[in-house]
């Protein structure tokens, strides 16, 4: 007899909202990923740019960190601002994007090990986890307004959020599965 593989997408438990335990669901599956594919990097792996003003894996592992927990404050909570340095304890000026051309990665980052990255991003699902939590479906219907540099209106949903939220994600993932692929071209 041939073992059956099953896969199911999960509807997680303490929400008010089905729809966004299921976005939540698909959030911490794509995390687990991200985490399987980065385990053994060390160091220099982290820090490596195959190109200076490129972005290294360790920079884009803080930025998932930052940029998910901005989203969930200005987008889910409707704050006027972001303030991931309270929730995850660094913001966007130690990430380091965008790197200006021919720059070297962060030096805020600079010779944190793999833990200090993993710990950014189970604080930022965490409290992902905690704002969602409390959504109902309707909740996913209220549009959240804000300002452009250029004086227009980005105006977009809350359920947006959430899809942006993984969508970024699973981009920068794939973006940092390249990074290791090219690193371990140049140990060659």
């Amino acid at each position: 007899m041939t073992q059956a593989f099953t896969t199911r997408l999960i509807t997680l438990d303490g929400f008010r909202s089905r729809e966004v335990a299921r976005f939540l669901w698909q959030m911490d599956e794509q995390r687990r990923r991200l985490l399987a594919d980065t385990r053994g990097l060390e160091f220099a792996d982290l820090e490596w740019q195959c190109a200076p003003g490129m972005n290294s894996i360790g920079m884009l592992l803080a930025h998932v960190a930052v940029a998910e927990t901005h989203l969930a404050q200005v987008g889910l909570l409707g704050e006027a601002d972001g303030h991931p340095r309270d929730v995850i304890g660094i913001g966007v000026e130690e990430e380091g994007l965008p790197l200006p051309p021919g720059s070297p990665p962060s030096p805020a980052l600079a010779g944190r090990p793999l833990a200090y990255f993993d710990d950014l991003l189970a604080r930022a699902r965490e409290h992902t986890h905690r704002v969602a939590r409390e959504l109902a479906d309707a909740d996913l219907e209220v549009d959240v307004v804000r300002p452009r540099p250029d004086g227009s209106q980005r105006v977009f949903n809350k359920g947006w959020v959430l899809y942006h939220m993984l969508d970024h994600e699973a981009g920068h993932h794939y973006q940092i599965n390249l990074l290791r692929h090219l690193r371990t071209l140049t140990r060659v």
